[in-house]
Protein backbone atom coordinates (compact mmCIF):
# COMPACT_ATOMS: atom_id res chain seq x y z
CA UNK A 1 0.00 0.00 0.00
CA UNK A 2 1.31 3.42 -0.95
CA UNK A 3 1.31 6.22 1.60
CA UNK A 4 2.27 9.79 0.75
CA UNK A 5 3.13 11.20 -2.66
CA UNK A 6 2.44 9.04 -5.72
CA UNK A 7 5.25 8.78 -8.27
CA UNK A 8 4.14 10.41 -11.54
CA UNK A 9 4.26 8.26 -14.68
CA UNK A 10 4.39 10.05 -18.02
CA UNK A 11 3.35 6.99 -20.03
CA UNK A 12 0.29 6.30 -17.85
CA UNK A 13 -0.67 9.96 -17.94
CA UNK A 14 -0.54 10.03 -21.76
CA UNK A 15 -2.44 6.74 -21.96
CA UNK A 16 -5.21 8.06 -19.71
CA UNK A 17 -5.60 11.21 -21.75
CA UNK A 18 -5.64 9.49 -25.15
CA UNK A 19 -8.11 6.67 -24.47
CA UNK A 20 -10.65 7.45 -27.12
CA UNK A 21 -14.41 7.76 -27.13
CA UNK A 22 -14.65 4.79 -29.51
CA UNK A 23 -12.83 2.46 -27.10
CA UNK A 24 -15.07 3.52 -24.20
CA UNK A 25 -18.24 3.07 -26.26
CA UNK A 26 -17.15 -0.44 -27.31
CA UNK A 27 -16.45 -1.37 -23.69
CA UNK A 28 -19.86 0.00 -22.63
CA UNK A 29 -21.53 -2.18 -25.27
CA UNK A 30 -19.64 -5.35 -24.26
CA UNK A 31 -19.11 -5.06 -20.49
CA UNK A 32 -22.28 -4.63 -18.41
CA UNK A 33 -21.84 -1.87 -15.84
CA UNK A 34 -18.70 -0.39 -17.44
CA UNK A 35 -18.33 3.26 -16.52
CA UNK A 36 -21.20 3.26 -14.06
CA UNK A 37 -20.85 4.49 -10.52
CA UNK A 38 -21.08 1.93 -7.74
CA UNK A 39 -19.81 -1.08 -9.69
CA UNK A 40 -17.05 -1.64 -7.11
CA UNK A 41 -19.48 -3.89 -5.25
CA UNK A 42 -18.61 -6.60 -7.79
CA UNK A 43 -14.97 -6.58 -6.56
CA UNK A 44 -15.08 -5.77 -2.84
CA UNK A 45 -11.34 -6.35 -2.15
CA UNK A 46 -10.37 -3.98 -4.96
CA UNK A 47 -12.97 -1.45 -3.83
CA UNK A 48 -11.55 -1.36 -0.29
CA UNK A 49 -7.96 -1.16 -1.58
CA UNK A 50 -8.77 1.73 -3.92
CA UNK A 51 -10.69 3.59 -1.21
CA UNK A 52 -7.74 3.40 1.22
CA UNK A 53 -5.18 4.16 -1.51
CA UNK A 54 -7.01 7.27 -2.68
CA UNK A 55 -7.38 8.57 0.88
CA UNK A 56 -3.75 7.94 1.94
CA UNK A 57 -1.83 9.01 -1.15
CA UNK A 58 -1.64 12.32 -2.98
CA UNK A 59 -0.59 13.27 -6.50
CA UNK A 60 2.29 15.63 -7.23
CA UNK A 61 -0.06 17.62 -9.45
CA UNK A 62 -2.56 18.04 -6.61
CA UNK A 63 0.21 19.43 -4.39
CA UNK A 64 1.33 21.87 -7.08
CA UNK A 65 -2.24 22.97 -7.66
CA UNK A 66 -2.74 23.73 -3.98
CA UNK A 67 0.62 25.48 -3.79
CA UNK A 68 -0.11 27.91 -6.63
CA UNK A 69 -3.78 28.46 -5.83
Amino acid sequence: MKFGIRTPSLSKSISARTTGRLKRSIKRAIIPGYGQKGMGILHPKKMVYNKVYNKTSVSVWDLLGKLFK
